[in-house]
């Protein structure tokens, strides 16, 4: 059977600070530069859901892609949605909530709501051009 990706486009805003305990503040300073602002900053993220999988026979859904919208709604954006991600989100009370570590977690979160027959693939962008892509291949 042909395998085929479907893809969802979603969007949310959180604040956070990146921040590791274990370096001096000079060292927090010279690596994130104005992304360690103790008083945080925003952005306005785009998150991409792809699932790779074989479609239906009869259908030829892969996936209703409402149901797609409906999950990522529910377990991402519900989440972080105007959040402060080092204090309103537990997953990152002791995990510095960068573009790279939010894609493993929003991967994790959605991997436990979507069926496992389907591949699942997370863009995420923190800024028009920057963005993490997991897994990467």
């Amino acid at each position: 059977m042909r395998k085929i990706a479907i893809s969802r486009k979603e969007s949310f805003n959180a604040a956070h600070r990146l921040h590791c305990d274990s370096l001096s503040l000079e060292e927090n300073i010279n690596l994130f530069g104005k992304c360690n602002n103790p008083n945080y900053h925003g952005h306005n993220y785009t998150l991409i859901v792809t699932l790779i999988g074989v479609p239906d026979l009869v259908t030829g859904l892969l996936l209703d892609i409402r149901k797609l919208s409906e999950i990522i709604k529910a377990e991402v954006v519900e989440r972080l949605d105007h959040k402060n991600l080092n204090l309103d989100v537990p997953e990152f009370k002791n995990l510095n909530p960068s573009a790279e570590n939010m894609a493993f977690v929003i991967y994790d979160i959605l991997r436990k709501a979507i069926e496992p027959q389907f591949d699942l693939k997370i863009r995420l962008y923190e800024t028009e051009n920057n963005f993490v892509d997991y897994p990467y291949l």
